[in-house]
């Protein structure tokens, strides 16, 4: 394949996630633990990037100034937060439908966001900059990581930052995050993850060296089912987040 005919989607994902657009915002829907999931990676992103730019993270709007691209936004689950924290946020996402949700929804909200339905290799090939990139939960699901990592990288400013959310390709993860999660709890619909598309912290970390960055942080991310919330923990099994920089 030639660079120009590379391409970072998989339509069969587009297509899935295409079609449970409208659910986006219900949190007892098929999104239920993505809204599990949104304080604990929202308040990772905002203490790290605020460590990072010298912000006070408690502050009300603490990424006022900074440009955020969230790739593979879906209905805007952090897009919003991140316009809220102050950010310019462009929500990207190659799904109309999802970013058709996302406009709506942010319109009866009042809160700022660039949602555009266009893909990471568009966005590159324009030469957009960002502060911080959001890469979150979005790397099982295209067709290729590396080029996809790499892509997204190309669009992080000198001193910026790339998160990455994904699960491990262990058998303990499709143990807990498939056969669990979809197949026995149902807290997501079957088929949204395949083991053979999980990807390794290492998987994403050579292409992020590849492209100039340096991982600088790296935890695992677990629910706890007494608390009925996700941790922050030492085990990157399953759910994991890294975070790299560029010099």
């Amino acid at each position: 394949m030639t660079e120009a005919a590379k391409t970072t989607i998989d339509q069969a994902e587009v297509d899935r996630f295409s079609a449970m657009a409208a659910e986006w915002w219900d949190p007892t829907g098929k999104f239920r633990p993505l809204h599990k999931f949104n304080p604990v990676r929202l308040e990772y992103i905002r203490n790290k990037v605020s460590d990072k730019f010298g912000r006070d993270p408690k502050s009300h709007r603490p990424l006022e100034g900074l440009r955020v691209l969230d790739i593979g936004c879906g209905g805007g689950l952090l897009s919003e937060p991140m316009a809220r924290m102050g950010a310019t946020v462009l929500g990207a996402d190659a799904s109309e439908k999802n970013i058709g949700i996302a406009k709506i929804h942010a319109e009866q909200t009042g809160v700022v966001v660039d949602y555009r339905a266009v893909t990471a290799e568009a966005l590159a090939a324009d030469d957009e900059k960002f502060d911080v990139v959001l890469n979150m939960e979005v790397v099982e699901h295209v067709s290729d990581v590396p080029f996809f990592i790499e892509t997204c990288a190309t669009m992080v400013k000198p001193g910026g930052l790339m998160f990455v959310a994904t699960i491990n390709r262990t058998f303990k993860a499709a143990a807990l995050a498939i056969v669990a999660a979809e197949n026995i709890l149902r807290w997501l619909p079957r088929g949204t993850h395949q083991y053979e598309k999980l990807v390794r912290p290492e998987e994403i970390e050579r292409p992020l060296n590849a492209a100039g960055m340096t991982v600088v942080d790296r935890t695992g991310v677990f629910f706890n089912p007494l608390s009925n919330q996700w941790n922050l923990s030492k085990d990157m099994d399953v759910n994991y987040m890294l975070l790299a920089e560029r010099a």
